[in-house]
């Protein structure tokens, strides 16, 4: 069978979120119980207290797949996205947004959300002066993507498909992920899907290795969210078996930056130098946008890794998850192809 050639680099299935970033202090964090560093879900009530109770914040389109579509498109790539908001003003930044630069999104929207109390979900990010981010989302609309938003032959236009773990949580939106990653194979596309938190992981671990030795061809995680899934804290080992169980497994480490397995191959990546990290935020999110739109120019493990470290320099750089300054030109500065 003679395989079409794919309309789109990337299709992303996640949570669509609007962030709200502030900076604060650790004491702020402890004062208001959160483990800095993690992501936690809360409901809409926990997500307003927490708001009046911050800094004054900076909105932001976000959701981890949405900005990684986002980065594709910075980086001049073919994008496009599946995710729930609700009819409202949030709903229609993210819709904005997401389309203002360039990616193809027309999920039909959450029709009486506010009937439901399923506003578009929101997530509040309090970023310590160190850069890192601590998240507490509220998902509403988000999580009410189900089997019928999945386009099939969107699906199967895309080269890679990418799944985001966040999403894993609800079981409708987990039956949404089985439709699309079948959709992919049976139109010869690529199924990737990111851990996305080391606490997804924990919730969903068995569940999850079951999903990606039966549909992943790409998995992407840090290190905590890898030794998470195979219960070990010896890195080499862990990611061995991951390894061993998909064509792709790709692990980011921070300032030490990531390392890629595809069989018997090892590619270690370097971390590209920063002046100063600002906020972390969708630092993993940019890495998978450069690494998944290289992996589907057909790019080797070491140049597609590096377009992942690339982006994801640019955008530790500022506040907000996704790109200031064109990624596209920034791989051109580098010296770094997407032909």
């Amino acid at each position: 069978m003679t395989q079409n050639a794919p309309t789109y680099d990337v299709i992303a299935v996640g949570n669509a979120i609007v962030d709200v970033l502030a900076p604060c202090e650790p004491a702020f964090l402890e004062t208001q119980g959160l483990v800095a560093g993690s992501m936690q879900l809360v409901d809409a009530h926990q997500s307003g207290t927490l708001y009046a109770a911050m800094a004054p914040g900076v909105e932001a389109s976000g959701g981890s797949a949405g900005n990684t579509v986002a980065g594709v498109g910075s980086f001049g790539g073919r994008a496009a996205y599946i995710g729930k908001v609700a009819d409202d003003q949030l709903g229609g930044v993210f819709t904005h947004d997401i389309q203002a630069v360039g990616v193809h999104f027309d999920t039909a929207p959450l029709k009486d959300g506010a009937a439901q109390g399923l506003a578009t979900g929101v997530c509040m990010i309090n970023v310590t002066p160190d850069g890192q981010r601590t998240m507490c989302t509220f998902l509403g609309a988000a999580n009410q993507l189900t089997l019928e938003d999945i386009d099939a032959d969107l699906i199967g236009a895309s080269a890679i498909v990418y799944l985001e773990g966040y999403l894993f949580d609800p079981a409708p939106a987990r039956a949404a992920f089985e439709a699309a990653a079948a959709a992919a194979h049976a139109a010869g596309r690529k199924v990737a899907i990111t851990l996305s938190d080391s606490f997804v992981v924990h919730r969903w671990r068995a569940e999850l290795l079951a999903f990606i030795e039966a549909s992943a061809d790409i998995v992407l995680a840090n290190e905590a969210e890898l030794t998470a899934l195979f219960e070990t804290e010896d890195f080499d080992a862990a990611a061995a078996r991951l390894a061993s169980i998909v064509e792709i497994a790709a692990v980011t480490r921070g300032a030490e930056g990531s390392v890629i397995l595809s069989g018997d191959q090892r590619v270690a990546v370097a971390a590209f130098p920063v002046d100063k990290v600002i906020d972390t935020t969708g630092a993993g999110d940019q890495y998978a946008a450069g690494l998944l739109l290289g992996l589907a120019r057909g790019l080797s493990l070491e140049e597609a890794g590096k377009l992942g470290s690339l982006a994801a320099s640019e955008v530790i750089a500022h506040w907000g998850p996704r790109p200031m300054v064109k990624l596209e030109t920034l791989a051109e500065q580098a010296g770094l192809t997407l032909v």
